[in-house]
């Protein structure tokens, strides 16, 4: 691969694995939602971003060019080689701290992926427009759900704006680009990060003040994913996800 192949890989790959391990956090729901209806959406939420891992792991094996395609990329790999936000792995905990997280990364996503929809790699630019239409849903049903609960009973309240300021600290590892990115963002290809802080907190503020809730004090942040270095949760899901694979290799349906 040539440099600029080798850091698109790295940046289709970390895309990618942020919408398969969300995917499969919000997949943890299926069954045990607080009614039917949720159980349902949150469901199609969680299909929509293994969706769109699928197409970004796709193209990430395509750019490499070592036959490796989207499931060896995604059950064949250990917890070191993930690139997934810090942010997307942490667990379920009650459903305001899953609506919390939803929130934050889809109006992040949101934003980059309006970016990325301009990219001057048509590929990237081709997923991101097709990813839109879902990520803006994703947006609406979080945001819906923080005000929902933010302005509901005193508990629901307590729990919203715990969740919230828990997982605010994870929050600054979405804007803070590496030089992988940075060339990228040189070339055309990936927005640059920093820029779309002041979108996503203004966002994330106005649905914030609507649900009554104050937005969290800065904290220190938590970064890491970038060099492969995550939470102990990160091994939990994988040990569940690539089971299969990794008990029956090769096997077909």
């Amino acid at each position: 691969m040539t440099s600029q192949q080798q850091d698109l890989f790295e940046y289709a790959t970390r895309l990618g694995d942020s919408a398969l391990i969300l995917g499969q956090r919000l997949s943890e729901w299926c069954g045990h939602s607080p009614e039917l209806e949720l159980d349902m959406a949150i469901t199609n939420l969680s299909l929509d971003l293994i969706g769109q891992a699928r197409l970004l792991l796709a193209l990430a094996g395509e750019i490499e060019g070592a036959g490796r395609d989207e499931d060896q990329l995604a059950f064949l790999r250990d917890a070191l080689d993930f690139r997934c936000l810090l942010l997307v792995e942490q667990p379920n905990g009650d459903w305001a701290q899953t609506i919390a997280r939803q929130f934050f990364f889809s109006a992040f996503q949101q934003l980059q992926f309006q970016a990325l929809s301009q990219s001057a790699d048509a590929r990237l630019a081709a997923i991101a427009t097709k990813a839109l239409p879902e990520i803006a849903y994703h947006v609406r049903f979080a945001a819906d759900w923080v005000v929902r609960l933010g302005d509901g009973t005193e508990e629901s309240h307590r729990r919203m704006a715990a969740a919230i300021d828990n997982l605010w600290r994870f929050t600054d590892e979405m804007f803070l680009p590496d030089a992988v990115e940075e060339r990228l963002t040189a070339a055309g290809i990936a927005p640059d990060a920093t820029a779309l802080k002041a979108g996503w907190l203004a966002a994330v503020t106005a649905t914030l003040g609507e649900a009554g809730i104050a937005v969290p004090a800065p904290h220190r942040p938590v970064v890491g994913s970038r060099v492969g270095h995550h939470s102990e949760h990160l091994g939990h899901i994988l040990s569940e996800m690539q089971f299969m694979q990794r008990a029956y290799p090769n096997a077909e349906w």
